[in-house]
């Protein structure tokens, strides 16, 4: 009997039509959260693929539970649901870092914020309003990243590593090429290799500054070799 009653109450439920609902929600949750997560993953971000799909999941499974809860037990719809900003708010705030004398994480803070209002929308049967917000977070995360350092909107803090015979001779030359663009190396790091000295540093500047940069760099007779690593990302 007591598994009987058991197989009752799950036909029971599944019969209802509301499991299927929820479980599309939840699944449509769990697709666009990985969507946009897939985004934060290929740039490197800590907040990646399974914690944005986690939170868009959990989102829309606690809108859900909010609205089910409240029928069945005659409370208030939004109780559950009203404590997720709060609860992602805790979360984004560990996301943001202060490094290397800047803030950085803001961007990822921001995108789970708005990963768990899109399952929040799909939790509560919003599709459309959900696959909108994914598509324009999308366009943002992919497209106005590259409109700034195109149109030199975004200071970038770009990280170089040049060679020399000693640490004063390449700290002298690069201080002489960063004088005229009134810029300081931060973040100074070398090595010795035995054969020449490696010097590793960050400098901050739009895109344009730091193109030209690097070809003062390399036009150096003073310095070995000179390379960008790339950027430190500021979000």
């Amino acid at each position: 009997m007591h598994w009987q009653h058991i197989v009752d109450l799950l036909h029971t439920e599944m019969a209802s039509g509301v499991v299927a609902s929820s479980l599309a929600r939840l699944v449509l949750a769990a697709v666009l959260g990985g969507i946009i997560g897939l985004e934060r993953e290929l740039k490197h971000r800590p907040a990646g693929l399974r914690t944005n799909m986690f939170i868009c999941f959990g989102a829309a499974l606690f809108t859900v539970l909010s609205d089910l809860l409240a029928v069945e037990h005659l409370g208030d719809h939004t109780r559950i649901s009203a404590q997720i900003i709060p609860g992602i708010g805790f979360i984004g705030a560990g996301s943001i870092l202060h490094m290397r004398g800047l803030t950085t994480g803001l961007t990822t803070a921001a995108t789970l914020f708005v990963v768990a209002s899109v399952g929040m929308a799909t939790g509560g049967g919003l599709y459309l309003t959900a696959v909108f917000a994914t598509c324009v977070v999308l366009i943002a995360l992919f497209s106005l990243g590259h409109l700034e350092r195109t149109f030199n909107l975004k200071t970038l803090l770009i990280c170089y590593e040049v060679t020399g015979g000693s640490v004063e001779e390449i700290t002298q030359e690069v201080n002489r090429i960063l004088e005229r663009r009134h810029r300081m190396m931060q973040n100074v790091l070398s090595g010795n290799t035995g054969q020449h000295i490696r010097l590793q540093f960050d400098v901050a500047g739009c895109n344009r500054d730091q193109n030209d940069l690097l070809r003062e760099l390399k036009a150096s007779t003073a310095l070995g070799s000179v390379a960008s690593l790339g950027p430190v990302e500021l979000e």
